[in-house]
């Protein structure tokens, strides 16, 4: 997928949309990528002079990840649902990610549901893990009149 195909199902957009690009989507996996530069609005402040991504972007990041592998599997309209991050378990940062890492975003799916799944992501540069959680996403549907 390219980046217009995920902003097709992901509602995020610059800054927040965290995904450039997914390079295998798989019925149980999904490996994407986030390239990460020193443009990016969050290091201004995180930290001058010592540019970290934060932690929960990473997460947030592997979220959309599993966003874009659980939509066409569920039925996701992105005219009408929306799918958020309900919960997180298990969260370890390994490393820092500065500019310059193109961080590799792999999640699978640990259970599914017609609305909720839960999944598991690894964030990694450069072949080593950077951070990994379990998480929580359900999809919200309209409320039939």
């Amino acid at each position: 997928m390219d980046i217009l195909a995920i902003q097709a199902v992901l509602p995020h957009r610059y800054p927040f949309l965290l995904v450039d690009r997914v390079d295998e989507l798989g019925e149980q996996k999904i490996v994407a990528r986030k390239m990460v530069t020193a443009d990016e609005p969050f290091f201004q402040g995180h930290f001058p002079g010592r540019p970290i991504m934060p932690g929960l972007l990473i997460l947030e990041a592997l979220a959309q990840a599993g966003a874009l592998l659980v939509a066409p599997k569920a039925g996701f309209d992105p005219a009408r649902d929306a799918i958020f991050l309900m919960s997180v378990d298990k969260a370890k940062f390994r490393r820092p990610v500065v500019p310059g890492d193109a961080l590799l975003l792999e999640v699978v799916v640990l259970r599914k549901g017609s609305a909720v799944w839960k999944m598991r992501g690894r964030a990694l540069v450069d072949n080593t893990v950077v951070a990994e959680a379990e998480f929580l996403a359900g999809i919200k549907r309209p409320q039939a009149p």
